[in-house]
């Protein structure tokens, strides 16, 4: 007990420093995470121990995310991606394979080995991919998207690879050098022959086992799943959910044990078949804890696995091949990228996201040295590079940053226009904000000068008929040539809140009497258009949120007429209250740690709450 709690203890503290910290510094939770560990492994502090059997439980992380996200695809959804998942995933597996297994060819393996690598070495890191698009809100991207489509065509074809790998296995002479190496097979084989319905069995045998696991998955999902849920459900205990998720989870991941495949996978089968079901929120809501929890164990164990001994005793070859491994996989997927019509920034993004090896590389080598088709020793060698690109993948993120920021800055950098046109109002970004504004002005007969540095959306504006200019509006010679001098009004709009702030000051040092409308896009980005001088601020979430909260009002027993008086209270109310706060806040200061600010916020809430009950009952007697 009292070492599973110091392990504990260990674990936990190094993940809430190291991870923190790496967030801050712009490096994302997962390089945190396998920093954390590589500092407590046996390597550096030895801190830790038994890394290999955590390892066995953190991988319920990855099991339990390929369960969600399988819940999130319906089978139907899949098929409208078949032509992504066979075209663009299947090319990826099938070029990486042939171009990795060449490498291994020429290093002196024979074609059965190297076919073994170069499967292991195409697959990518759906645990690390899928958190750090999701973190930094890439998914919704076509270059997330398609990243996507290969690491589902990837998890997918684990199933077929893994039936197929006892094809290749060698004569054990060849994979055995030594009479050691032998009597250790021959030890795990023993303990693990009761776990096995595969164990002595020939290829054909273990393939046909093999692919019957994985229907029976996909027809107790089908026939019993929902019968079960119903059951627990008229049982009215709600960890009783959980607990049947988790028995869903470790169930099926047992079952894919037994016949050698990756339990992620029957997991995700499961995901799939069960996401038509009633049931898929209570499952989503109930496995997410566990699913962070043990993700990020994952990536910890991960880090701590590394042989920092046998690693400092071979650096230089080890990284080479994971930068080597890299760049072949980048260069392959930055050209599928491009013949898939990606472009620009979303085929940088497809290629650098998915360049490196991934968790399924392990669990692909462990099964190979299982069946003889992967000596122990390569085995060894390439999980460590596995390892190590993995380390280097969040890198290949920051730099992904780096040419996207420069891409935006050369899409950015095209000659501006020519303005030959001048009027009342200056529309500056003609995003979804601006777009609304443009419209209702032109629309009452209001004459609007549109500025933007996205050409696509000045040309789309153009096809429907609503003239604007291409020039970055935070330029003074652009906003003189625009009429900055004349207008009576200047709406700053665009999507960058630091360039609304710096218009906004720069507008109002050259014209003190121009009535300026600001988009911002919180309440810090309010102080600090309040300072910079903006006459009318606009939270571009506040007005559709006080709908919402209207209708919630109008839903919960008050009239309309009471509803819309709450509304124009709390608007009221809020408008002075931001100019109250404004005066507080500090920009040195962290918001919570701003002891003026706070207190005045939670005064101006409860007058807040009491002008409410007022207002509301006075106009309740006014109507009676």
């Amino acid at each position: 007990m009292e070492s599973f709690l110091y392990q504990a203890t260990i674990y936990l503290g190094a993940t809430v420093i190291a991870v923190p910290l790496a967030a801050r510094l712009g490096l994302g939770s997962v390089l945190g995470y396998l920093a954390a560990g590589l500092l407590i492994g046996p390597g550096v502090l030895g801190l830790v121990g038994d890394v290999e059997g955590l390892q066995h439980i953190a991988e319920f992380g990855v099991v339990m995310m390929l369960f969600l996200i399988g819940l999130e695809l319906d089978p139907r959804a899949l098929w409208d991606m078949r032509h992504r998942l066979v075209g663009l995933g299947g090319l990826q597996i099938i070029v990486s394979t042939l171009a990795l297994m060449g490498a291994a060819m020429a290093t002196g393996q024979p074609w059965t080995v190297a076919l073994a690598i170069g499967l292991a070495l195409s697959l990518s890191s759906t645990a690390i991919v899928l958190q750090t698009l999701s973190e930094k809100g890439l998914m919704r991207t076509g270059g997330g998207r398609s990243a996507f489509s290969v690491l589902l065509t990837q998890d997918i074809a684990v199933i077929p690879i893994l039936a197929f790998l006892p094809l290749l296995a060698l004569p054990v002479a060849r994979i055995v050098d030594d009479g050691s190496i032998s009597r250790n097979l021959d030890h795990e084989t023993a303990a693990h022959a009761s776990y096995s319905l595969i164990a002595g069995l020939p290829g054909w045998a273990v393939t046909l086992v093999t692919l019957g696991a994985v229907a029976s998955v996909v027809l107790a999902g089908v026939y019993l799943a929902r019968p079960l849920f119903r059951f627990i459900h008229a049982t009215g205990l709600r960890e009783m959910y959980t607990a049947l998720a988790l028995v869903i989870v470790v169930g099926i991941s047992f079952l894919m044990t037994l016949v050698g495949l990756s339990p992620a996978l029957g997991a995700f089968l499961a995901g799939v078949v069960l996401a038509n079901s009633e049931f898929r929120h209570e499952l989503e809501s109930d496995l997410n804890p566990f699913k962070g929890l043990l993700l990020g164990l994952f990536f910890i164990t991960v880090g701590a696995g590394i042989d920092l001994a046998g690693f400092l005793a071979d650096w230089a070859d080890l990284i080479g091949l994971a930068l080597l491994i890299i760049v072949a996989k980048g260069t392959i997927l930055y050209l599928l990228g491009r013949a898939f019509g990606l472009k620009g920034r979303d085929r940088w993004l497809f290629a650098l996201s998915l360049a490196q090896s991934g968790e399924f590389g392990f669990v692909l080598l462990t099964f190979s040295v299982q069946q003889n088709v992967v000596p122990p020793d390569v085995s060894e060698k390439l999980v460590q590079i596995i390892a190590l690109s993995m380390l280097i993948t969040p890198l290949l993120f920051i730099l992904y940053d780096q040419i996207s920021r420069r891409m935006h800055d050369r899409s950015s950098a095209h000659t501006p226009d020519e303005i030959d046109d001048q009027g009342p109002v200056i529309i500056a970004g003609i995003g979804r904000f601006g777009q609304i504004v443009n419209r209702l002005a032109q629309a009452s007969g209001i004459k609007t000068i549109v500025l933007d540095t996205d050409m696509k959306m000045i040309q789309l504006m153009r096809r429907f008929g609503y003239k604007g200019f291409l020039g970055d509006p935070t330029r003074p010679e652009l906003l003189r040539a625009a009429g900055l001098g004349k207008a009576r009004v200047l709406v700053a709009a665009m999507d960058d809140p630091a360039s609304v702030t710096r218009l906004v000051a720069y507008a109002r040092r050259q014209r003190p009497d121009l009535h300026i409308i600001a988009r911002a896009t919180d309440r810090h980005h309010v102080f600090e258009l309040y300072r910079a001088g903006a006459d009318d601020i606009v939270r571009e979430m506040f007005d559709s949120s006080l709908r919402a909260g209207r209708y919630v009002l109008e839903n919960m027993g008050l009239s309309e007429y009471e509803a819309a008086v709450a509304e124009q209270t709390f608007y009221a109310h809020d408008r002075d209250a931001l100019k109250q706060l404004a005066e507080l806040w500090d920009p040195a200061i962290p918001t919570e740690q701003n002891a003026a600010y706070v207190e005045r916020s939670r005064e101006l809430q409860k007058e807040l709450e009491a002008q409410m009950l007022s207002r509301v009952e006075e106009e309740s007697r006014k109507r009676a």
